[in-house]
């Protein structure tokens, strides 16, 4: 059930009139990888799943599985098994022939299929639910079925074309966790569609950021989040803060003063702008008369703006200047139980690991 899978410059148009759907997509997934595809709608997709599958036809580029050319195969011929929004699971047939149907399909008996089938809904945790009625289940437990019967086909690659986005949050946790499970008892191939940032680096090794059918940046979560290839980049995956500046010697300076770079980025000199996630950046509470000098090396004095409750944690807004045009505004979550009010001075610390640049 493992297969590497690499679209080259994959495109598809709908239509000559529109811009393309997929825009010379180049995506390399490892063999028993999980990437996630993540982009605001229309952003493309669903549409690279669909071409992935076979749904869609490319309009130019390759689709290689494993190093072979499936793009003119039909999709039964493929070895893709696609679990889609909503489950489509059979309404005539019960939970364990809705899962044995594949074998069913290739001419397995009846028995040895059904036998088969037990096997995949232990796996997703539905043993027991054989003998039942699919409108019998919640939505939870057909989302289960759903990729018990693609798993059961015993797929090269599995795709996911946002399959939990209709559940509520503790059964998409849930289902996070059975993706787990599924990995370390099959070691799948995983290609997963979603727009839920969350989702993405909970489930996938990698993640591909698509906007307007173009292939923004294909990382790691943590360099996805911490080092964005572009300002497009870091808005997409939820970045608030963004400082124009300038490089000079390895260090970023701006109206927040010298952030010293780390060696390992592009840190030659030129106009670039900071950017730093709200969740990596330390603040110390100093009192609403605090001044500059009370910062540590290392911190830099702002005065704080706005507050907003995001749950258990809050979002602060800090302005760094003097009242101008110049002023640097940034963006900081604290964890719970650390309370600072709109007017407070507090100390910013930006920690170097955590600071990336972008040029224009």
């Amino acid at each position: 059930m493992t297969s590497h899978l690499l679209l080259d410059a994959v495109s598809k148009r709908f239509s000559n009139d529109h811009a393309p759907a997929l825009d010379a997509v180049t995506l390399d997934v490892a063999a028993g990888s999980c990437t996630a595809i993540l982009g605001p709608s229309g952003s493309g997709k669903s549409t690279i799943l669909r071409v992935m599958a076979g749904l869609d036809p490319v309009t130019s580029g390759q689709v290689l599985v494993d190093g072979v050319d499936v793009a003119g195969l039909a999709p039964e011929r493929r070895g893709m098994g696609m679990v889609f929004q909503r489950p489509l699971l059979f309404p005539h047939l019960g939970v364990l022939d809705n899962v044995a149907f594949a074998d069913r399909v290739r001419g397995v008996p009846r028995a040895a299929a059904r036998r088969n089938a037990e096997l995949y809904l232990d796996m997703v945790q539905l043993g027991g639910y054989g003998r039942r009625s699919v409108r019998e289940l919640s939505g939870g437990q057909e989302q289960r079925v759903a990729i018990a019967r693609v798993l059961a086909a015993r797929p090269r690659v599995l795709l996911l074309d946002e399959p939990f986005s209709a559940l509520d949050p503790e059964l998409r946790s849930d289902m996070h966790a059975l993706i787990d499970d599924i990995r370390s008892a099959l070691a799948p191939t995983i290609v997963l569609v979603t727009h839920d940032r969350d989702e993405a680096s909970a489930v996938a090794d990698r993640i591909a950021v698509l906007h307007e059918g173009e292939l923004l940046q294909h990382d790691t979560v943590d360099g996805v989040y911490t080092r964005p290839a572009s300002l497009r980049v870091a808005r997409l995956m939820g970045g608030l803060n963004e400082v124009p500046g300038m490089i000079v010697d390895g260090t970023h300076v701006s109206g927040l003063g010298r952030v010293p770079l780390d060696a390992g980025r592009d840190v030659s000199d030129g106009s670039a702008t900071l950017v730093v996630r709200q969740e990596a950046i330390g603040v110390r509470a100093l009192g609403v008369r605090a001044l500059p000098g009370d910062a540590a090396v290392g911190e830099v004095v702002g005065r704080v703006t706005g507050v907003r409750n995001l749950g258990a944690r809050r979002l602060l807004t800090i302005v760094f200047g003097a009242g101008g045009a110049a002023d640097i505004e940034l963006n900081a979550e604290l964890p719970p139980g650390q309370g600072v009010e709109v007017g407070s001075r507090v100390a910013v610390t930006l920690p170097r690991a955590a600071v990336s640049t972008v040029r224009a």
